[in-house]
């Protein structure tokens, strides 16, 4: 009897280790499993991915770029505690919350920590601690993506260029690495994109420092003459683009890019009548100004109520007289100054790049100027009449390219950041004549009248010569003290006699700003010679 049993016995487990057998055959021949055991043994992790840039016309750099350090973690290895203090206060939370982690991950930390003993990854990350273009180009979010300008309207161009590097980790089922291997960096392939501005670094670098100077709100916009490629493009106030929450609650909306958005113009849109009037030969219209005009029973006054006298073309230029314009807005008819205002730009919006466009302004509807009241106000750039600095820059630069409108651009193409080389051209802006060379060559004189002879006298460089056209904006908004808030704006060109760039200065909201826009003016025109020189 013991016999049978012990036979029993050893006849299951027989049976039984058989059964472990075949199960571990089963297992073993199942490709499942090993691929889920090679899953779990084995952990990649990414770095974030590299961003293009933005180089200026010559292929110089307008973002900058650092170095950000990335530590592996490992569970175990103590390494939580010798990161603290290089974590910074974001990585501390997320030490603290992976604290009890079973697998590696990667913390952002302030350096190279690979001296405490830890495995530590360097990667080129676009840095803004010196910005340039800083409303123009825009800002990132903690994720790196662009939330406004340039990054914004090119994320996905810029975002989508590179793919990450990894980090690849043999681990044991405790999250810790593989005996006797290390962690295997494999770098990517990358063909990195950026973008190519018209931007031309040394002239902004020349603006945004008069501008820092003399202003505290406004902007400045520079265009090359014969192209009207944008060389520099200036917006106050700033902000720190690496500490953009400190700027939510500043005043003066300095988020704001003021190159862009649309403003009361004043004076500066006289230069569309007087060009008109020469295409239509009323320019020897001669009118005596007391100071003031009533136009169907409304009073509208030249500055501070002053009497020019008799006054032609050039004195109303050099002289600013709104009654004149007024006079001359009612010989030429609405139809006219609503089509010469058109045919330059005026109510039209400008791309800068992919999504992001100025303002269209706001041009007066053809029925409202059947008011005699709304026609006066349009003649000397008042009433409806809302334009943007841009719009205004392109208005400019048409007389100074002897009639010739050419679109604003900001944008040149893509460039192949491996090689420098432009690979993607950007369309070219469109280019139109909207008077002839004749009238535009007459206006130059008159318009270097305004800055030898009238309102605009401060707007004369040290060195060459200039022409332009101040402007002064009622903007209907006041101070607790019940003072106006004017725009003052300048629009010009230099050399007068040779022009190669547009030059246009805006102060918004102001009362009694420690700079006239048209010394600006002046200030940016003797820093574009001495760049020539």
């Amino acid at each position: 009897m013991p016999a049978r049993r012990i036979a029993a016995l050893y006849g299951a487990l027989v049976l039984a280790f058989a059964v472990v057998l075949c199960r571990l055959y089963l297992t073993a021949s199942n490709t499942s499993y090993a691929a889920r055991a090679q899953g779990q043994s084995t952990v990649t992790l990414s770095l974030p991915a590299r961003r293009g840039g933005f180089y200026d016309c010559g292929g110089l750099p307008l973002t900058g770029i650092e170095t950000a350090w990335y530590a592996l973690c490992l569970p175990g290895e103590s390494s939580y505690v010798r990161l603290y203090d290089a974590a910074g206060a974001d990585g501390q939370d997320i030490l603290y919350q992976r604290r009890n982690a079973a697998a590696p991950f990667l913390l952002p930390v302030s350096r190279d920590v690979s001296d405490l003993g830890l495995y530590c990854y360097g990667v080129p990350r676009r840095s803004c601690t010196v910005p340039l273009c800083q409303h123009l180009i825009g800002y990132l979010d903690g994720e790196g993506k662009g939330v406004a300008g340039l990054e914004a309207a090119l994320d996905d161009l810029l975002s989508g260029t590179s793919p990450s590097d990894t980090i690849t980790c043999a681990i044991t089922g405790q999250g810790r690495l593989v005996e006797d291997t290390q962690p295997v960096y494999t770098a990517a392939v990358t063909d990195g994109q950026g973008v190519r501005l018209t931007i031309s670094r040394p002239i902004q670098r020349a603006v945004e420092a008069v501008a820092s100077q003399t202003m505290t709100t406004g902007c400045i916009l520079v265009l090359d003459t014969a192209t009207a490629q944008v060389r520099a493009s200036v917006s106050l106030p700033g902000y720190d683009p690496e500490n953009v929450s400190a700027s939510l609650d500043a005043p003066g909306s300095p988020f704001l890019d003021r190159t862009l958005a649309a403003y009361a113009v004043g004076s500066v849109f006289k230069p569309v009548l007087a060009a008109a009037a020469m295409e239509a030969g009323l320019d020897d219209l001669t009118v005596d100004c007391p100071g003031y005009t009533i136009v169907d029973g409304q009073v509208f006054r030249c500055a501070s109520g002053t009497a020019h006298g008799t006054v032609d073309l050039a004195a109303a230029l050099e002289k600013s007289c709104n009654g004149y314009f007024i006079r001359l807005g009612q010989a030429l008819g609405a139809d006219a100054v609503l089509e010469a205002a058109q045919a330059l730009g005026f109510g039209q919006s400008v791309s800068v790049a992919g999504s992001l466009r100025a303002a269209a302004g706001v041009l007066p509807e053809r029925e409202a100027l059947d008011s005699p009241g709304q026609l006066a106000n349009f003649s000397f750039g008042q009433g409806q009449l809302l334009a943007t600095p841009l719009q205004v820059a392109a208005m400019m630069n048409a007389v100074a390219d002897g009639g010739v409108y050419r679109t604003p651009t900001f944008v040149q193409g893509t460039v192949d950041e491996s090689t420098d080389q432009l690979v993607e051209q950007a369309p070219e802006g469109t280019s139109r004549r909207v008077f002839s060379e004749d009238t535009a060559r007459r206006l130059w004189a008159l318009l270097a009248g305004v800055v030898t002879e009238g309102t605009g006298h401060e707007g004369a460089p040290a060195h060459g010569s200039a022409a332009g056209k101040t402007g002064t904006a009622q903007t209907g908004q006041f101070t607790a003290d019940g003072e106006e808030k004017m725009n003052l704006w300048f629009a010009g060109f230099c050399p007068a006699d040779d022009p190669k760039y547009t030059v246009v200065v805006l102060q918004d909201a102001q009362t009694d700003p420690a700079h006239s826009s048209a010394a600006i003016f002046g200030q940016v025109c003797e820093a574009l010679w001495l760049l020539e020189e």
